[in-house]
């Protein structure tokens, strides 16, 4: 029998977008400095994740809270699991927003809060799209599971914990990404790098710091400097920032100057969607006479980083045929004086290379300095066949309520769907929609979340009937 998805949406809208108020308020930023045994990732993750369980409560689902770490809500019953993976976790918003980042607005047609498109929006929509099976009454043969994770937007320890504790979804897609379908996803490993803090020239860089997490974007970098010639640097910044794609304001006292650039942040799996305020900045600050390992680190970022996301200033650029480029992302710049220095770079690398070639290249260029370099957890390339009926129901459904037939397609971003072999992610982005994702002013169309949900509704029910 046919079944009218979008008509059931719409019957819901106002309840939809009620419950994705409710979470958009919340300021589930992952705090560990506050981490108590129920709260292991913080109070706000924690209070994200028992909000959401109660809406599944609520609506007759079973569900089950994982040590604080995760959860889930569970509806049917068989010998196969769907899973469905989203996360109630946000970045932290910065500086810079139109309206509270913390406070949703809706305002010509679009709802503005930090989570809106990633992933509090998309999640709802899907968990919506659960909803409205539930209460068809359409018969199924499978069980759902709406997994919900605590940090995927930092180190994925609670899906991790989640799937180390309970059993794994036979098969499974993520809103957390892009429509139609990705169904590959590169790697991702970071490589942390730490300088001295020694300085030595007649210019002292007593602070820089750029970044708030290693898959942003930093939209905001900050130096105080001291020494000599403090009064032509501002002159010289105060014309840098006419010419360069970003705005600045100097700060001068007695005896220091401090810099501020502010660029545009973006997800890191695409660093030429942002303009990084910190390797414009250490551009600026190079031919300037800093000393010791300040230099080194205003020299690296400014000589190798800047503008320079495929590594080729590294002479180490690599594309594969099917998933693209390796490509890199410089998130994290920060340097005290008489401490340290310390550089986070983030990889998304296709398959054919790794993470060892990768530092082999970046350690061919520090080895000139007193620079370690620690390599942190790998999440390898995965691929799902186009031909896997995974692939092809969900894009069958999207084909059919969208009236286009786009294909699936492989990103740098990571998504819990690469945790289930056969998983893939699945909206809730459009094609003509901007990627808000990790910036200011996130925002997300209402129109498009509605839309999202009807796509998930019938791809839930095609998956599990």
């Amino acid at each position: 029998m046919s079944y009218d998805w979008q008509q059931a949406v719409t019957e819901h809208r106002d309840e939809l977008l009620a419950d994705l108020k409710t979470m958009l308020r919340i300021k589930s930023v992952r705090d560990e400095s506050q981490a108590t045994p129920e709260a292991p990732l913080g109070p706000g993750p924690q209070q994200a994740l028992n909000q959401f369980l109660a809406f599944g409560d609520r609506d007759g689902f079973k569900t089950q809270n994982v040590d604080g770490m995760a959860g889930h809500i569970e509806f049917g019953t068989g010998d196969e699991t769907l899973g469905i993976l989203g996360h109630v976790d946000v970045m932290p918003a910065g500086e810079g927003w139109s309206h509270a980042p913390f406070d949703p607005v809706i305002k010509d047609g679009k709802i503005y809060a930090r989570g809106a498109m990633d992933d509090k929006g998309p999640s709802m929509a899907a968990y919506y799209g659960l909803k409205l099976v539930k209460e068809s009454g359409l018969p199924v043969t499978k069980r759902v599971r709406f997994i919900l994770g605590t940090d995927e937007e930092s180190s994925w320890r609670g899906m991790k914990y989640y799937f180390a504790h309970m059993p794994a979804p036979d098969f499974g897609f993520s809103p957390d990404a892009e429509f139609p379908l990705i169904n590959g996803e590169k790697g991702n490993v970071s490589l942390e790098l730490k300088f001295g803090g020694t300085n030595g020239g007649s210019v002292t860089l007593q602070r820089f710091t750029a970044g708030l997490r290693e898959n942003m974007v930093p939209g905001n970098a900050e130096a105080t400097l001291s020494g000599a010639h403090l009064e032509e640097i501002e002159q010289a910044f105060n014309q840098f920032v006419k010419t360069a794609p970003v705005s600045g304001e100097a700060t001068r006292t007695t005896d220091s100057l401090t810099l501020a650039v502010t660029g545009k942040a973006a997800h890191g799996m695409e660093p030429r969607e942002g303009i990084n305020a910190g390797t414009y900045l250490a551009t600026f600050l190079k031919d300037y006479d800093f000393g010791g390992d300040a230099a080194h680190f205003i020299t690296f970022i400014a000589d190798y980083l800047h503008e320079a996301s495929r590594l080729e200033k590294f002479a180490a650029a690599y594309t594969d045929p099917v998933m693209g480029d390796l490509t890199m992302n410089a998130g994290l710049l920060n340097f005290t004086a008489d401490q340290a220095g310390a550089i986070t770079l983030n990889f998304r690398y296709p398959q054919g290379i790794d993470p060892a070639t990768i530092r082999a290249a970046i350690d061919r260029v520090t080895s000139q300095w007193n620079v370690a370099i620690s390599v942190g957890e790998a999440m390898e390339p995965h691929y799902v066949a186009p031909d896997d009926p995974l692939v092809t129901t969900l894009l069958d459904v999207y084909h059919r309520q969208t009236g286009t037939n786009a294909p699936a397609e492989v990103v740098g971003g990571g998504t819990y769907g690469r945790l289930m072999k056969r998983g893939v992610a699945f909206g809730a982005l459009f094609p003509d929609c901007p990627n808000m994702m990790h910036q200011v002013d996130e925002y997300m169309p209402v129109e498009d979340i509605m839309k999202a949900a009807a796509i998930y509704a019938e791809s839930i029910y095609e998956l599990i009937k």
